[in-house]
C-alpha cells in the first residue's frame, strides 16, 4: 500500500487531526487498493478518513465519507463468497488478506454519523441513524444519545428506557440521573438502578455517607428540583456540599435554583464562589448575568460577557449574557443575541426566557407568549409562568393569565411567588383587588420576607387610599432590605400624601443603591403630586372561582 494505514491511526491517536485528514485524502485515493476485490480495505480507509474529518468538526464531509465506508462494507460478504468459491474450484492456497472481513464496526459508524447530524442540529436524521442500530448492539454512548434524541422529539417512554439502560451500564452518569428526574421518574425507581453496596466489614461507615449514599442523596435532590420542591432540593445539595466542599457542579446547581426562586444574593454568592474556584466555567453563567443585570452591576456584567465569549464563543451562555448586557440600550441587538443562543442550542431555556422578556419590553406580548411557552415546554419553572402571566395581561387576556398563574400554583403549592402571581392577575382588575389582597397576604404568611409580595400589597393599599397602611408595611422591610424598588415605592407613597421631603430622601436612597433606577430619576426630575396610577385592565373578568379557596 502506498500510504501505511498504521500511520493514519497514529496521527488520530496523537490528536493530529488536520494532518490525519490530509493524509486520509491520499489513503482513500490510493490506486494500490482495488475497490472491487478489496472493499474491506476501502471501507477501513474511508472510516479512518471519516474519523479525521469528524475530529476536525467537518461534520458534513465526515457524514459523506462514513456513508461511503458503509457502502463498501456491505459489499464485503458477497466478494468473500465469490473468492471462496473460485479458490475451492482451483484448489489454490490464498493469501491471508483474501478472506479479510472489514474491520469497521457498522454500528459504530452509524453512531458517528448520528453524532455528526446532532452537531449540525439535524436531529431527525440522527434519530433515523440511531434507530437502525439494534437494541442489543447499543453501548453506553449510544443509549445516552438515543435518550437525548427521544427526549428532543418528546418520545418520553423510550427516552426513559434509554436513560435507565445507561444507569444499568454505569450508575454514575449524572446526566442520565438528572434527565430521568426531569422526565418525572420517581427517586425510588432510580435507586433501583444504583449499586447496593452493604458494609462488609460490619463496622459503621466513617460518617453518614457510604460509597453510594451520596449518589442517592444526589438523586433525591434532582427529583426534588424537578418536582418544584426547591427548598428540599437546596437542603440536600447543602448536605452534599459538606461532604464535597468547593464542588463546582453542586455550587452551580444550587446557584441555578436560587436564581429561579428569587434568592438573588445567595445565588450571586455561589456563582462568584464558582468563578473564584474555576474562572473558566461557562455552565449557567448566563443566569449569573441576569442577576448582575438585576443588581445593576454593569462592570461585573461587562467582564463576565467578555470572559464567556473568550472562553468558548460556540456556547449559548455567552450570547444570552450579551443579550442581557444589550437590553434596554439596544433591544434589537439584544434580541439578535438571544436568538443566536437558541440557534446554537434550541433547548437552552434561559435563551427563550430572555427572548420573552425582550419581546415584552419591545411591546410585542404575542411573540413573548411564544417564547415563554417554548421555555415552559423544555422545563416549567417560575420564570416562564411569570413571563406568561405578564404577557397575557399585556394582551388583556385575563382568563389566560389566571390559568397560567393557577398552573404555577398547582406546580409549586408551597411557593409564595406562585401565590403572588395569582394575586397579580386579580390586581389587574378593580373588581379583583380584594381577592388579590388575600393572595398577597397568603404569600407573606408563607414567606414573611418576600419583598415582591409586600410591594404588591402596598400598591393595593395605595390604590384603595390606604397610604398609611402602605407606609407601615414597607417600613418593616427597610431594616432587612437595601433595595432600590422598596425606596422608590416608599417615595411614591410619601409623594401621594404630600410628604415631599420624605419622598425626596427615599428617591435619593434608591439612586444610591442603583444609580440606573429610572423611576427614581423621574421622581427627582418631576414634582410628583401623587404616584402614577396603574392602568386598569378591563379585559375578561377574573372574578370568583371556587378554585381560589383551594389555592389559598
Amino acid at each position: 500500500m502506498d500510504v501505511p494505514k498504521d500511520q493514519m491511526s497514529t496521527l488520530l491517536d496523537c490528536g493530529l487531526y488536520n494532518s490525519a485528514q490530509m493524509l486520509g485524502c491520499f489513503l482513500v485515493s490510493s490506486s494500490s487498493v482495488n475497490n472491487d476485490t478489496s472493499p474491506h480495505l476501502k471501507a477501513e480507509n474511508l472510516a479512518l478518513h471519516g474519523d479525521a474529518l469528524f475530529r476536525e468538526k467537518e461534520y458534513r464531509r465526515a457524514i459523506h465519507v462514513y456513508k461511503q465506508a458503509l457502502q463498501y462494507h456491505k459489499m464485503v460478504p458477497k466478494v468473500n463468497a465469490t473468492i471462496r468459491s473460485s479458490l475451492s474450484a482451483s484448489n489454490r492456497s490464498s493469501s491471508p488478506n483474501s478472506f479479510n472481513v472489514s474491520a469497521i464496526n457498522e454500528n459504530e459508524v452509524k453512531f458517528k454519523i448520528a453524532t455528526c447530524h446532532c452537531a449540525i442540529n439535524e436531529n431527525r436524521a440522527a434519530l433515523v441513524e440511531m434507530e437502525a442500530i439494534p437494541n442489543k448492539s447499543r453501548n453506553l454512548q449510544m443509549n445516552l444519545l438515543m435518550g437525548k434524541l427521544y427526549r428532543y422529539f418528546k418520545h418520553i417512554r423510550p427516552a426513559i428506557a434509554c436513560y435507565k439502560e445507561c444507569l444499568r451500564h454505569c450508575p454514575y452518569i449524572i446526566e442520565a440521573i438528572t434527565s430521568l428526574a426531569e422526565l418525572g421518574v420517581q427517586a425510588k425507581d432510580i435507586f433501583s438502578l444504583l449499586p447496593q453496596t452493604p458494609n462488609r466489614s460490619g463496622r459503621p461507615p466513617f460518617d453518614q455517607f457510604d460509597s453510594t449514599r451520596w449518589l442517592q442523596r444526589y438523586v433525591e435532590a434532582q427529583c426534588c428540583i424537578a418536582s418544584n420542591d426547591y427548598k428540599g432540593g437546596l437542603e440536600l445539595f447543602s448536605e452534599l456540599l459538606q461532604r464535597f466542599p468547593n464542588n463546582v457542579h453542586l455550587l452551580l446547581e444550587m446557584a441555578k435554583v436560587e436564581a429561579i426562586i428569587g434568592k438573588n444574593d445567595e445565588a450571586i454568592t455561589n456563582f462568584e464562589k464558582v468563578r473564584s474556584i474555576d474562572p473558566y466555567v461557562v455552565t449557567y453563567m448566563d443566569e449569573y448575568a441576569m442577576l448582575l443585570k438585576l443588581k445593576s452591576d454593569p462592570l461585573k456584567l461587562n467582564k463576565l460577557v467578555h470572559d464567556l465569549l473568550s472562553i468558548d464563543p460556540a456556547r449559548p451562555e455567552g450570547f444570552v449574557a450579551l443579550a442581557v448586557l444589550c437590553e434596554r440600550k439596544d433591544d434589537r441587538a439584544a434580541l439578535t443575541n438571544a436568538e443566536k443562543s437558541i440557534r446554537i442550542d434550541e433547548r437552552h431555556i434561559t435563551g427563550h426566557i430572555v427572548k420573552g422578556n425582550l419581546f415584552l419590553s419591545m411591546n410585542q406580548p404575542e411573540a413573548a407568549v411564544t417564547a415563554f411557552r417554548c421555555a415552559q415546554e423544555l422545563r416549567p419553572d417560575l420564570r416562564s409562568y411569570q413571563g406568561l402571566v405578564r404577557s397575557y395581561l399585556a394582551l388583556s387576556k385575563t382568563k389566560e393569565a389566571l390559568y397560567a398563574a393557577r398552573e404555577a400554583m398547582k406546580a409549586m403549592p408551597q411557593s409564595a411567588k406562585a401565590l403572588k402571581l395569582v394575586g397579580d392577575v386579580y390586581a389587574s382588575n378593580s373588581s379583583g383587588r380584594e381577592k388579590a389582597k388575600k393572595f398577597y397576604e397568603s404569600a407573606l404568611r408563607l414567606e414573611p420576607g418576600y419583598l415582591g409580595a409586600a410591594l404588591a400589597l402596598a400598591e393595593l393599599h395605595v390604590m384603595e387610599g390606604r397610604n398609611y397602611e402602605a407606609v407601615i408595611l414597607l417600613e418593616r422591610y427597610l431594616k432587612d432590605w437595601a433595595d432600590d424598588s422598596l425606596h422608590v415605592k416608599l417615595a411614591q407613597v410619601f409623594a401621594a400624601t404630600n410628604m415631599m421631603q420624605d419622598s425626596l430622601s427615599h428617591y435619593q436612597a434608591a439612586l444610591r443603591i442603583n444609580p440606573l433606577n429610572e423611576a427614581a430619576k423621574k421622581g427627582l426630575e418631576l414634582d410628583p403630586d401623587a404616584p402614577e396610577e396603574e392602568e386598569e385592565n378591563d379585559g375578561d373578568d377574573a372574578d370568583g372561582d371556587p378554585e381560589d379557596a383551594e389555592l389559598l
